[in-house]
């Protein structure tokens, strides 16, 4: 194996990860405007801002998941329990203690361990909840009729709103993690593309052949 800067991440990759970090923090700020966490801009223009970049960032959701499964990107969420430990022990203690990472990234697991489980926990469970519920939220007036249905539609509110701070959880530590070896240095390759990973030697010589690899 030898470490090569490859073009590991495609302009839709990109571009569907930079649309769901602008579109996740307008949730965020028009959410907390609707919780009455904070009074900037208008409550109705809040309500308006909040459904057209949900549904926006739901589409973009369903092209990204068609995208990940005909591409075969969804293995890089598979959770695996080989290296967990090494990598949890680094962030929980190695870190503070100036060990290096004990990762090293490859083409075919870009991500960590912990990452990856990470990542599976909010595409198959945090994403879902929040979808699910704001539907439920925002189609109210189909259901009101129904008995029960302001006490039902205080529960899926209150559901929607959990699920919401759990994602907004997961982006603070995640945003924290970049910090660790250099912000700029893991941001960089989201913008460029490019990417240092192990490569096997079949796998080095079909990237030089298609012009993917950095010298």
């Amino acid at each position: 194996m030898a470490e090569r800067c490859v073009k590991v991440y495609s302009r839709f990759n990109r571009l569907w990860h930079w649309s769901q970090v602008v579109s996740i923090f307008l949730l965020f700020f028009t959410g907390a405007r609707l919780l009455g966490l904070h009074q900037l801009g208008p409550f109705g223009l809040a309500v308006v801002v909040h459904t057209v970049v949900a549904l926006a960032l739901l589409l973009l959701w369903a092209f990204a998941t068609f995208w990940l499964f005909t591409t075969g990107g969804w293995r890089q969420f598979v959770p695996r329990l080989s290296g967990m430990w090494q990598v949890s022990r680094f962030y929980a203690y190695g870190v503070f203690k100036g060990e290096k990472h004990p990762y090293h990234k490859s083409f075919e697991h870009r991500h960590n361990p912990l990452q990856a489980a990470s990542y599976f926990v909010l595409k198959s469970a945090l994403f879902p909840a929040i979808w699910i519920s704001g539907i439920a939220y925002l189609s109210y007036g189909f259901w009101d009729h129904l008995d029960g249905g302001s006490f039902l539609l205080q529960i899926i509110a209150n559901f929607h709103v959990l699920a919401a701070f759990a994602i907004a959880s997961f982006v603070v530590i995640h945003v924290y993690l970049l910090t660790i070896g250099g912000f700029r240095h893991h941001v960089r390759p989201m913008v460029t593309g490019y990417e240092q990973v192990d490569l096997t030697p079949e796998a080095e010589a079909y990237f030089r052949q298609t012009g993917r690899i950095i010298d």
